[in-house]
């Protein structure tokens, strides 16, 4: 096969089984289809025309008879279902009690991060964790009653890291007074961390808070394909999906 190099957060890169004639570009981005021609250098959106997201240059590659990719380098498909079943083995009695606990993120400044996940997202702030020799605090928030928060300090950090899926907030001092300090959300190259996902009763009453309190979307819920589907950005960028778990039924299908 013959690989175009041109893709998208949305899509990796195109094989295909025929090379191209000599000197011909092939775009493969989804906003259009590949076709031969000169780089026109068109701008346009990715996948599902996203607002929030900035236009993309086409990128392009030069195809010869000297780029071939071999044929076995190239996944024709996902996964079957008898090779998942093969790949999930049988684990050790030991883990029986392991769980999700958490995730990190690291946040340039913690009043904007923790304002968008109490009164924004709904979250509660579990327990705060200061080491001075270090210069960093970690903030642990999810999903719990307040009441049922330990007042004793030794209880509430047992009962801290017993929680399931909690967001840990990593803030290493100084950086909310950096100008040119930012983190990575992965989504962009090189790619890796997607983003979290939160659950909601209604995916559009939600998405209309978000716009009240002007949050950033990366897709809104009748955006691309996937309707019903949502995804925002906290103040660092990161992405966080915002689903109804009875809605993925129709989308997943």
């Amino acid at each position: 096969g013959y690989l175009c190099s041109c893709s998208s957060a949305w899509q990796p890169p195109t094989r295909y089984t025929s090379p191209p004639s000599q000197g011909t570009f092939l775009c493969a981005c989804p906003a259009i289809p590949p076709r031969p021609g000169s780089a026109c250098g068109r701008m346009h959106r990715s996948l599902f025309a996203l607002p929030g997201l900035a236009a993309r240059r086409c990128l392009y590659a030069r195809f010869t008879s000297q780029t071939p990719v071999p044929h076995s380098t190239m996944a024709e498909e996902g996964l079957s279902n008898d090779a998942v079943a093969k790949c999930c083995k049988e684990a050790s009695p030991i883990t029986k009690d392991f769980m999700m606990q958490q995730t990190m993120l690291r946040v340039k400044d913690p009043k904007k991060s923790l304002d968008f996940y109490t009164s924004i997202l709904g979250m509660t702030l579990l327990q705060k964790f200061d080491f001075p020799s270090m210069r960093f605090t970690l903030y642990f928030l999810g999903y719990e009653d307040k009441k049922e928060i330990p007042g004793d300090v030794k209880e509430r950090t047992a009962w801290t890291f017993s929680r399931r899926a909690t967001i840990e907030l990593t803030h290493n001092w100084g950086t909310e007074s950096e100008e040119n300090q930012s983190y990575h959300n992965g989504n962009t190259d090189p790619r890796g961390f997607g983003h979290i996902g939160i659950a909601v009763p209604d995916v559009y009453a939600a998405c209309k808070m978000f716009e009240e309190h002007g949050v950033t979307f990366v897709k809104k819920p009748d955006d691309g394909k996937m309707k019903g589907l949502a995804f925002i950005q906290d103040p660092d960028g990161y992405w966080i999906e915002i689903l109804s778990p009875n809605n993925m039924v129709s989308i997943t299908a």
